[in-house]
């Protein structure tokens, strides 16, 4: 069933690539893929590619895949590891196709969510000194994901 999904899934980013978003699999590994997400227009992020491991579990699409930044990330919901705090792969997943999921992650970078943070201090940070946080989050763009 996993394998099925995940095949139909690759077909339809193939097919039907999101806007800014891409990815497939790791060598012969259809269950372990590497995505890239382009930096929002609209966001401190513009002009980073950003790249993330998605693992997906034997019982996809019925548990949400392991999704993780691999690029660093100045954001209240993505922590150091690369861990994104998005309700779609936890609580409300909901078997979504896996171009959804990196939609959903891009949605993130534009809007994050600092009142459900994975990282405190930078959610305060957000909250309370927003040029700092824009300002951070640029330098770390320009640093890690800009070649």
């Amino acid at each position: 069933m996993a394998m099925k999904r995940i095949n139909k899934d690759l077909m339809d980013m193939q097919r039907d690539p999101p806007d800014s978003c891409s990815a497939g699999p790791v060598g012969d590994d259809i269950f372990h893929w590497q995505a890239a997400i382009m930096g929002p227009t609209d966001s401190p992020f513009a002009g980073g590619v950003f790249l993330l491991s998605v693992q997906f579990p034997p019982n996809y699409p019925y548990g949400p895949p392991e999704v993780s930044f691999l690029t660093k990330v100045y954001h209240p919901n993505i922590d150091s590891d690369g861990n994104i705090w998005i309700d779609i792969l936890r609580e409300q997943w909901g078997g979504a196709l896996i171009s959804k999921v990196l939609l959903s992650i891009c949605a993130l970078l534009t809007d994050p969510n600092p009142d459900d943070p994975l990282v405190p201090e930078i959610a305060h940070i957000y909250k309370t000194d927003r040029a700092k946080y824009e300002t951070t989050a640029r330098s770390w763009t320009e640093e890690y994901a800009m070649g």
